[in-house]
């Protein structure tokens, strides 16, 4: 049996450098974007990580590689180590089975799961140090990539001949692949809803769905507990200012933090993203998601912040029925049907949304909102009482607070026809 022993040892190294390359693999690729691109920033180790992953076919290529030879490796081992036992111990006729189910059961668990989960659990820490093996393993295995390149092309080739990549992905096709995935008719509704708000995100501009810069709190720092406390905001994020400006430079998310100190809360924030007004929200969750941020500034043509857009914001519009920037920011509706042909409407709802809820088409116009074109037809500040009509419109002030929400009843001048206008959205 002792002669066995060093056969094993090697085995259990085997194991060890599975694991590692598991790791490594698990590590590096599960970095999100905006993790990756900090290690540009960090130590010799982080920064040849960040290099490693500029090109990730290879760093695969070679993982996997290298992967492959230390399990064949293995294998061939522990397959002439059971036939060693059937000779060394015929006696005991089931320790060859033994040994063997035992060898793929420790590669699987040892050199597999464990490794792979400990890798994304620890990436950040982790990702840096098993850079140097990971880059070592791409310039050993450089002689062969040329070859695994080629013989991956031509399996590709062989088993796929006729397979080109789509340049774009059309909404039939997704559409068509909800419907097959499931038979819940149910189900499908809420995934062609959501379906419908993904595409609707590069439709939607940022100045369209942000929180205006009245509808959200700022402060100057310091910022303290008791200042939290007077003036709690309304967005549930903590704004802070540059210093002595009144443009936002970072954020916090009140309910992601546990405890809050009673001095300098501004210590705790982060970077918000500045993101021009004429980009889409899609721009605008990209921009977030490649830097890890939770907030965007939203800029005018003179670098001014005009609003902001928050991660939740647009997970509001990805998982709502009917997305209204309008009713989360007034936490209620803010259309209220009067009767056949009159409507109380908000001065912030959006005059796009307003046309697809009435079913009314309304004329061009460079305004978003109820509010904006009002003054644009008055050519002044609204004041209670003022009347105006815009297209089949006839809109009267009802009330204009100081710092509030403009109230507007909206009569149709032509009551609409084929059931238009009709539920309450």
């Amino acid at each position: 049996m002792w002669e066995l022993a060093p056969w094993v040892i090697t085995m259990a190294v085997l194991v060890g450098a599975s694991a590692l390359f598991s790791a490594t693999e698990a590590a590096l690729f599960s970095l999100e974007p905006a993790e990756a691109a900090r290690l540009k920033h960090g130590k010799r180790a982080a920064r040849l990580a960040e290099r490693l992953l500029q090109d990730p076919e290879r760093l695969l290529s070679a993982i996997l590689f290298w992967n492959l030879v230390i399990n064949l490796s293995y294998f061939t081992l522990s397959s002439m180590v059971s036939l060693r036992l059937e000779r060394v111990a015929p006696e005991t006729v089931w320790l060859p089975y033994a040994f063997a189910i035992g060898s793929l059961i420790a590669l699987i668990f040892l050199g597999e799961m464990v490794p792979k989960s400990l890798g994304v659990s620890t990436r950040n820490r982790v990702a840096p140090w098993l850079a140097v093996p990971a880059a070592l393993a791409v310039k050993v295995s450089s002689p062969v990539m040329p070859l695994l390149t080629m013989t991956m092309r031509l399996a590709t080739r062989f088993v796929w001949p006729g397979l080109r990549a789509e340049t774009r992905l059309e909404v039939d096709d997704l559409d068509r692949l909800i419907n097959a995935s499931t038979s819940d008719q149910h189900l499908i509704e809420q995934e062609q809803a959501v379906l419908r708000n993904i595409i609707q995100l590069s439709d939607i501009r940022v100045d369209e769905w942000m929180r205006p810069r009245s509808q959200f709190v700022i402060f100057r720092p310091p910022v303290s507990l008791q200042d939290l406390r007077r003036k709690l905001p309304p967005s549930g994020y903590l704004l802070v200012t540059e210093p002595g400006t009144e443009e936002i430079a970072s954020a916090l998310h009140l309910q992601s933090v546990t405890h809050l100190s009673d001095e300098h809360l501004e210590r705790l924030t982060e970077p918000v993203v500045y993101i021009p007004w004429c980009a889409t929200v899609a721009d605008a969750l990209e921009r977030l998601r490649m830097q890890g941020r939770e907030v965007g500034a939203i800029l005018n043509e003179y670098g001014e912040t005009i609003g902001i857009l928050t991660f939740d914001d647009i997970l509001d519009t990805l998982f709502s029925y009917a997305p209204s920037r309008s009713k989360r920011i007034l936490d209620q509706d803010p259309i209220h049907r009067l009767d056949e042909t009159t409507w109380l409407v908000a001065g912030i709802v959006n005059v796009r949304r307003l046309s697809k809820r009435l079913g009314v088409p309304f004329p061009s116009t460079r305004n978003l909102t109820v509010g904006g074109v009002i003054q644009e037809s008055l050519q002044r500040i609204a004041r209670a009482g003022d009347e105006t009509s815009w297209g089949p419109l006839r809109l009267r002030v009802l009330e204009t607070p100081a710092r509030g929400h403009m109230l507007v009843e909206l009569r149709l001048l032509e009551k609409p026809t084929n059931g238009e206008g009709r539920g309450n959205g």
